[in-house]
């Protein structure tokens, strides 16, 4: 399992009474860590690790993988251009920063092409978009090879339902629109995602690997495969950590058989999203209330302890019925925590939204947890917050963003304020189109 982070070394209540509540908390130590354990499993001559900044683009997070020597995975023109700002490097040779995706949307053709950003192409009418736009330079294939999904079912990232990449039949096709545009295909990629279990991980990059191998004998200018993201995360206490040290020595045999089979070195890539920045970070939320139903002809009642924290902060429970840690601090009015009785109680947000409750399952159905009875003015912590928290909040019913603190060794730094109305409304305008 991953260690909870112990939130007995950090001033929750000092935090709260200064920023408010909800806010993100980041550990810089154990961000630093999870980035340094991400590019040590990639190190090497053949090896290179992206972070898939989707995950997290704080400037904090880009700054801990900048500094750790990862790549970047960016799936949006801005993600391009926060990485640039972030001091990651332009260009493709090496292509530090790699654009993904199946549209080019705003301004992503434009920064691919004026930056000379590695566009990894995985709709087949890209390569004419990037042709039309005047982009001159190598490219990327993203691959759907007929297999994988994402941890739970509402994330498929390979197979015929999946929306993302180049079908694989159809590869040799498209190779041959890109080579009459000019562009040589450098690198393959696919994304099968981490699947439900651990072996399926495992399981799903070695017949990745496979497919690859195949590949690579009509990719002649391909010398970089990206065998994607997906590293597991361990969300329940109970769960098994994924083992990196096995990961690499994967990678390094793969990297040496698809060598040999192509006759040319080809360099291995992968790029973890969730993995590095998961663990670093939780929501913390207040205690408002606490209610109960009563059982009924439709079902047992239940008991609800009301945060001001919601899905316009934390979508994953919402969104998937996905999984975090939760856990209660005291406040100095209440009782202790070890004076209380456990009892099964939901956690609930602030949302007239019959979704936005953090205790429920797969199932989307109320999936209450054994914790020390809340009382009002205590804090709930929800743990591994970081991937996809603050990076896919909103501010839905106008409510302002939560703010984002950084605690690096006892030091305490507010890295994004709470959003305002006045944020909120700023994009409002009345402008007259001349249509």
């Amino acid at each position: 399992m991953d260690p909870l982070m112990d939130l007995t070394r950090y001033p929750l209540d000092a935090i709260a009474r200064q920023v408010g509540t909800p806010f993100f908390l980041y550990d810089a130590q154990i961000l630093r860590a999870r980035m340094a354990e991400v590019a040590r499993t990639a190190e090497g001559d053949r090896l290179h690790a992206r972070f898939a900044m989707k995950a997290n683009s704080a400037r904090f997070v880009l700054d801990a993988a900048r500094e750790a020597g990862l790549w970047i995975d960016a799936v949006s023109g801005n993600e391009v251009d926060r990485a640039l700002r972030a001091g990651f490097a332009a260009g493709h040779e090496p292509p530090v920063i790699m654009y993904t995706a199946d549209v080019f949307r705003d301004n992503a053709l434009q920064t691919v092409v004026e930056h000379g950003i590695l566009p990894n192409v995985g709709s087949p009418g890209m390569i004419r978009e990037l042709h039309d736009a005047g982009y001159a330079g190598p490219i990327a294939m993203r691959v759907n090879p007929g297999f994988g999904h994402g941890h739970v079912q509402a994330c498929d990232t390979g197979g015929p339902s999946s929306k993302h990449g180049i079908w694989i039949d159809d590869v040799d096709e498209v190779h041959e629109a890109a080579r009459q545009a000019g562009y040589p295909v450098v690198a393959l990629h696919a994304h099968v995602g981490t699947g439900p279990q651990i072996a399926e991980f495992d399981q799903n990059m070695r017949r990745l690997v496979d497919v690859f191998d195949a590949l690579l004998q009509r990719f002649p200018d391909a010398t970089s495969v990206n065998l994607g993201g997906g590293i597991p995360h361990a969300y329940r206490l109970d769960a098994q950590r994924y083992d990196l040290a096995g990961f690499r020595t994967l990678m390094l045999e793969a990297s040496s058989t698809l060598s040999e089979s192509a006759g040319r070195p080809i360099s291995l890539e992968i790029e973890p999203g969730r993995y590095p920045v998961a663990g670093m970070a939780i929501l913390v939320s207040r205690v408002t209330d606490v209610k109960e139903t009563r059982s009924n002809e439709k079902g047992p009642g239940q008991r609800f302890a009301m945060v001001d924290a919601g899905f316009n902060d934390l979508i994953r429970p919402a969104m998937y019925g996905s999984y975090h840690h939760i856990s209660v601090v005291a406040d100095s009015g209440n009782s202790p925590l070890d004076a209380r009785a456990t009892e099964r109680v939901n956690i609930a947000g602030p949302l007239c939204e019959s979704g936005d409750v953090f205790t429920r399952d797969e199932d989307e159905l109320l999936l209450p947890r054994d914790l020390p009875a809340p009382q009002p003015g205590d804090l709930v912590v929800l743990h591994d917050a970081g991937a996809y928290g603050y990076a896919m909040a909103s501010n839905y019913v106008s409510m302002g963003r939560a703010p984002q603190v950084a605690f690096d060794d006892g030091a305490v730094t507010l890295i994004s304020r709470r959003e305002t109305l006045d944020d909120v409304l700023r994009l409002e305008t009345s402008e007259a189109l001349a249509v």
